[in-house]
């Protein structure tokens, strides 16, 4: 009997894999280097064991393997977080990624490579591994602190820049030279489908899988994500983009469901067996020989890949604002390249644009940082005390104001926040217009005409529909309220009227653009200005029934895009301040010794030195709560405390789940942030108690630091003196309100 090679090989791969991880796991290396080794030993270069027959059934094993890679990437990424990453984490990500793209492309340069050769590496060089700093950050016990927050942020923005590099590097491949405007007609290309399927998938797919939810078990739902994931893949590759984007993708939108965390589970075990079949492949790509010739690039990559991630992440996190600590220990934790640099770099080789040693090489260099990895992050604290020593105080002084400075919250005047509003809103509302024109005209009309046979009524009909989908985004392009409060308030200043009349001219105008852009695609132009003013026409007529029609179906995108984080659960970590302090979400769980217990009898800020915040119960929410209100089983409490304290802490309400990271995201309003008391504030000279913070921001001030002391949960009769960096918690817009009125 006949046994197809496909078969064969896979068993031979699945084998070797097996063999090799189980070794690997035993010396405590990341699993992602025994793949490699075992396509290594598999693969043509090594012939001490039978090696793989069909090469090419391997490649489309692997390419499925990238597929699964990025779907769950993506179910990890979600837009959502990207939105919540902060300033901090994209300034670092964005400082690294250039740093690392321009050292990169030096490196190739100096050592004579071709310039496509340079490029390619910049671009292997400026994303981290995501799956290993996990793996590493899990196995190290670490996600809990404070720089793994700022880490997991900057691995959000990576991701997404990998997902654009991919884009721009097939284009410069295409073109072999840097064409601006191709590069820009890529960006905006990729932007336009990047909306389009966002806010169709958002719309769609939650409300799908809410009404499917009691026919679906765990088979259906994981044929069904699989179904979806393959669906965007193909419409992506039809769009003339990488198969790995629309996973990428697809897995993104999903992550936005309340099904997310069910369908990473059920996809883990797939993505971990084609996962595997592609790091092999990747070893089996590896020539010992390629590597020996290339020994000397090798290790210059490698040494220039961990102190240039290393200097470029620290000093990015120090930019952004960030204290000493967490960005060296950030820096240190990045200094590494995984499974985007395998696809960049087999992106290079599919597209006959590099040179062979290219790919062996960056693989060498990824298995070499990949083991350095976790042993950088276990050093990276002992590491930031002999910088700290080092440091001149006056230094660690400025460092540390500069830090306060940069995160205090900032007011944003009423005219930004209405440009930013009405930019956002011109931008989202073309995009949706635009996109459906050109289903309607290409897609449905061809259609329709071809099965009917009458192109007169069929192009009138498609129109009227296409149409009716269209009308209630015009409407709102040209007429929805956008940032009302900042508008009021402008318009109340008679010196600003017209401009801001202009600015809404201008909204009208594009509407009425966007109209004869519809007209023209179904008409001749003979009569697209009569069928233009027409429907204008119409619009103002039926403006109301437009109204509610678009208020529906805003309110049903944004429960479906907010839907996820109304079940609130688990811990929210956020990037603090100084001292190495973190805010920490909690639920209290059934079995947590401390139910039924006030906080004056729990001595949560004697016992471990923390503070709590907020208490969040059902749909209450008690600020600042004192020393008599009891914790009850659901309680969701916002704490305030150190790496060690939380974890102390967090052990004490839940010996069962000492964990202090969870995947879910609940909405929470308070923040921690810092301000400089200058001269001329008018809380100078107060005491905290004078200043009114407790009662207006909801809040507490935790800290003080005053000529290089650190008062830690001052005492309400404190005077605050010219200098002081204060530390307050409390309710996000309220901060920003008492701020804003002049109190700081």
């Amino acid at each position: 009997m006949h046994l197809p090679p496909l078969i064969t090989d896979l068993a031979l791969i699945l084998a070797a894999a097996a063999v090799t991880t189980l070794i690997f796991k035993k010396l405590r290396q990341p699993l992602v280097l025994g793949y490699i080794v075992a396509g290594l030993l598999v693969g043509p270069h090594v012939s001490l064991v039978p090696t793989v027959a069909d090469e090419a059934n391997i490649q489309t094993w692997s390419e499925i393997g990238v597929i699964f890679l990025l779907f769950s990437l993506g179910l990890e990424f979600s837009f959502k977080k990207l939105i919540k990453v902060g300033g901090a984490a994209s300034i670092t990500a964005i400082i690294e990624v250039a740093f690392m793209l321009l050292l990169g492309y030096a490196a190739g340069h100096l050592m004579g490579w071709s310039v496509m050769d340079s490029i390619f590496l910049g671009g292997i060089l400026s994303v981290s591994s995501t799956t290993i700093i996990i793996r590493a950050f899990e196995e190290l016990g670490v996600k809990g602190q404070q720089f793994a927050g700022l880490v997991f942020g900057i691995l959000v923005v990576e991701d997404l820049v990998a997902i654009v590099l991919l884009v721009l590097l097939s284009t410069l491949a295409a073109s072999q030279q840097f064409a601006g405007m191709e590069m820009l007609t890529s960006v905006v290309k990729l932007l336009f489908f990047l909306i389009i399927w966002f806010v169709s998938g958002i719309f769609f797919l939650p409300t799908l899988l809410k009404r499917t939810r009691k026919l679906m078990n765990e088979e259906t739902l994981l044929v069904t994500s699989i179904g979806l994931c393959l669906l965007m893949v193909v419409l992506a590759v039809q769009a003339g983009f990488s198969p790995a984007l629309g996973a990428f993708v697809m897995g993104s939108i999903l992550a936005e469901t309340t099904q997310a965390e069910k369908i990473e589970h059920l996809v883990k075990p797939v993505k971990e067996l084609f996962g595997a079949v592609f790091f092999v492949s990747v070893g089996m790509l590896i020539d010992p020989a390629m590597i020996l010739k290339y020994a000397g690039p090798v290790v210059n990559i490698t040494i220039i890949t961990v102190l240039g991630k290393l200097l470029s992440t620290t000093i990015g996190a120090l930019v952004a604002g960030q204290p000493l600590k967490p960005a060296v220990q950030a820096g240190m934790s990045l200094a590494q390249i995984g499974e985007f640099s395998f696809i960049i770099a087999t992106l290079g080789l599919t597209l006959n644009v590099t040179s062979s040693f290219l790919y062996p090489v960056a693989v060498a260099v990824s298995a070499v940082t990949t083991f350095t990895t976790p042993y950088l992050i276990r050093v990276s604290e002992p590491v930031y005390v002999r910088i700290a020593a080092i440091l001149p105080h006056r230094w660690k002084t400025t460092l540390n104001r500069y830090s306060a400075a940069t995160q205090t919250i900032a007011v944003v005047s009423d005219w930004r926040q209405l440009l930013r509003s009405y930019f956002m809103n011109m931008i989202l509302f073309s995009v949706i217009i635009i996109a459906v024109v050109l289903l309607g005209a290409y897609y449905i009309l061809p259609r329709i005409t071809d099965t009917t046979g009458d192109h007169h009524w069929g192009r009138i009909a498609t129109a009227f529909v296409t149409l009716l989908v269209l009308s209630p985004f015009i409407w709102a392009l040209a007429f929805r309220g956008a940032s009302s409060a900042a508008s009021a308030n402008i318009w109340q200043q008679k010196k600003y009227r017209g401009p801001l009349v202009l600015l809404r001219l201008l909204r009208v105008g594009l509407a009425v653009f966007l109209i004869g852009f519809f007209v023209d695609q179904f008409f001749s132009t003979a009569v697209a200005l009569l069928v233009t003013l027409a429907i204008v026409a119409l619009l103002f007529i039926f403006s109301k029934r437009l109204q509610t029609f678009y208020a529906t179906i805003e309110a049903r995108f944004f429960s479906n895009f907010n839907e996820r984080e109304t079940r609130v659960g688990g811990i929210n970590k956020q990037v603090l301040a100084p001292w190495d302090a973190h805010l920490a979400v909690i639920e209290i769980r059934s079995t947590s010794p401390a139910i039924g217990k006030t906080l004056q009898e729990l001595a949560l800020r004697e016992t471990f030195g923390t503070n709590i915040a907020l208490i969040k119960r059902g749909g209450q929410q008690y600020a600042a709560p004192g020393g008599t209100e009891r914790l009850y089983p659901g309680d969701v409490v916002t704490v305030i405390g150190t790496d060690d304290q939380l974890t102390l802490l967090n052990r004490f309400l839940d010996e069962q789940d000492g964990s202090l990271e969870s995947k879910t995201q609940p909405a929470n309003d308070i923040v921690l942030r810092r301000y400089l008391v200058k001269e001329g504030m008018p809380l100078l000279g107060k005491t905290i108690r004078q200043t009114g913070i407790r009662e207006q921001t909801q809040g507490m001030v935790l800290g003080i630091e005053r000529g290089g002391r650190r008062l830690l949960n001052p005492d309400s009769s404190t005077v605050l003196q010219e200098g002081d960096i204060l530390w307050v918690a409390g309710s996000e817009k309220r901060l920003a309100t008492f701020f804003k009125k002049g109190h700081l």
